[in-house]
């Protein structure tokens, strides 16, 4: 398989490499070429900034959820099913780091089994001959990586800006792919879970088209773009996608909307793969919703439209499609609107009502990070005894009425999830056919769970 790509990474987080990913990527696309965004990573965010940029879907590339030949079949696919001059993939944290000392899924790791260039970004502030001595360590660190190249970023002036080249060039073989100013502000907004979107307001096409600007004046994309296309061909076929067509499949509805938005497209498109009919919906209009099936929320941040959330007609349609025992399968923030309220700083909001738990909000995340998730008691969407890969990022942690804590069905190791009991952490609550878990769970690592969805819904239906 052929495909011109490219790794932006860094030496840590703030380095710079998101910037970098989302100018570069934006620049290539108003120039007129397909871009195919991947990232690296857990990060909703990102990835709809990404895909924003592109003006397509972007592709996660998580070597903690894929083993290596998934992983390569997941880009090949992709890549077939989406054909682009390039493919973007912005790294995490730092270039080489992982889950443990050895660097285990790390981007370095993704890197080399992808075979791709990777660009170093590297935040230069008060440096100037160590950022020699870095990249240096940086290119003879792991054996078999493609450094091919860095961008200085956050550079205090013009002679800075030279001293940088000179010592790089001087002690490295190494280029200089560019020089990128110190910005007075950051372009791009912050919220507690990282960069927020609004992909309806016009001012982050103007963010974006900003950073566009940046790499054209500060960076030599046409060499980026060359050095990408020197990527060899990789040694994989993309995994099949057969749509599986059953009569009349169901109707599924996703919300989607300013509060809740976290979705992986490959989530939904495993759905439409099973035979499911999608059709996106919103909890802040008046419009009545179709006759669906079954219903995915998914995660997002409902605490920041709590009251409009608790003034939505649309909580008493969730309500009715519990109760009548349609298929319910929320993660994170679709399942904080499920509970029976937030209890925010001033007061509590009121949520769907269908679970008991109140999520209380603190300054800190209270759970973080990948967990695997054992499946322990019977439930539509995961079959019991299964064992599979997801994340949590919350900044919520549930507290419970008075008695007994209720049972659920996953235990995380690791893994914050619900309640922690004699040692053991629990997440995934189940009501009839309503399944609702902190934990956030990527479709093809989880090959069972858009099956079991589509089946579920077509089970339902025909016991109504």
């Amino acid at each position: 398989m052929e495909q011109a790509r490219l790794v932006i990474s860094g030496l840590s987080g703030g380095s710079g490499k998101t910037l970098v990913s989302l100018g570069l990527t934006r620049l290539l696309a108003r120039r007129g070429l397909a871009v195919q965004p991947c990232k690296k990573g857990p990060d909703y965010i990102d990835y709809a900034w990404l895909a924003l940029a592109a003006g397509r879907p972007a592709a996660c590339l998580d070597p903690y959820f894929l083993e290596d030949a998934a992983l390569l079949r997941q880009f090949a696919r992709v890549c077939a099913k989406r054909p682009a001059d390039i493919a973007v993939m912005e790294g995490n944290r730092g270039l080489f780091d992982g889950r443990d000392v050895e660097g285990t899924c790390s981007t370095a790791h993704v890197a080399r089994l992808l075979k791709a260039p990777v660009i170093l970004t590297m935040n230069c502030a008060k440096m100037t001959r160590t950022a020699a001595a870095i990249v240096s360590g940086i290119a003879r660190f792991e054996p078999d990586l493609n450094l091919a190249g860095v961008l200085l970023n956050n550079v205090a002036g013009e002679r800075h800006g030279s001293m940088l080249r000179r010592a790089v060039e001087q002690y490295t073989d190494i280029p200089v792919m560019g020089i990128l100013p110190r910005l007075r502000k950051n372009p791009l907004p912050e919220r507690h879970m990282g960069l927020s979107l609004d992909e309806a307001d016009p001012a982050a096409l103007a963010v974006l088209d900003s950073l566009a600007d940046l790499m054209a004046e500060n960076s030599d994309a046409e060499r980026l773009l060359s050095l990408a296309r020197t990527a060899p061909a990789l040694d994989v076929v993309p995994a099949p996608h057969e749509k599986k067509t059953p009569q009349h499949g169901p109707l599924i509805g996703y919300v989607h909307d300013k509060a809740l938005w976290f979705y992986y497209d490959e989530n939904l498109e495993a759905l439409r793969e099973t035979g499911a009919e999608l059709v996106r919906l919103s909890l802040f209009d008046d419009k009545p919703w179709p006759d669906i099936d079954g219903l995915y929320l998914g995660g997002g941040y409902p605490e920041l439209f709590a009251d409009e959330i608790s003034a939505s007609p649309h909580l008493a349609h969730i309500r009715a499609l519990s109760l009548a025992g349609r298929p319910v399968y929320a993660e994170c923030g679709g399942f904080m609107v499920l509970c029976d309220a937030l209890l925010l700083d001033d007061g509590p909001r009121p949520m769907a009502g269908l679970l008991p738990p109140r999520p209380r909000f603190f300054r800190r995340p209270q759970g973080l990070g990948y967990v695997t998730a054992r499946v322990t008691a019977q439930n539509p969407f995961h079959p019991l005894g299964s064992v599979w890969r997801g994340h949590e990022f919350h900044y919520s942690r549930c507290e419970w009425p008075e008695g007994p804590l209720p049972a659920c069905c996953l235990e995380l190791a690791p893994g914050t999830g619900m309640y922690e009991k004699d040692g053991i952490h629990y997440d995934g609550l189940l009501v009839r056919r309503t399944f609702a878990c902190w934990t956030h769970l990527f479709a093809p690592a989880v090959p069972h769970w858009a099956e079991a969805f589509v089946r579920a819904c077509m089970d339902a239906r025909a016991s109504l």
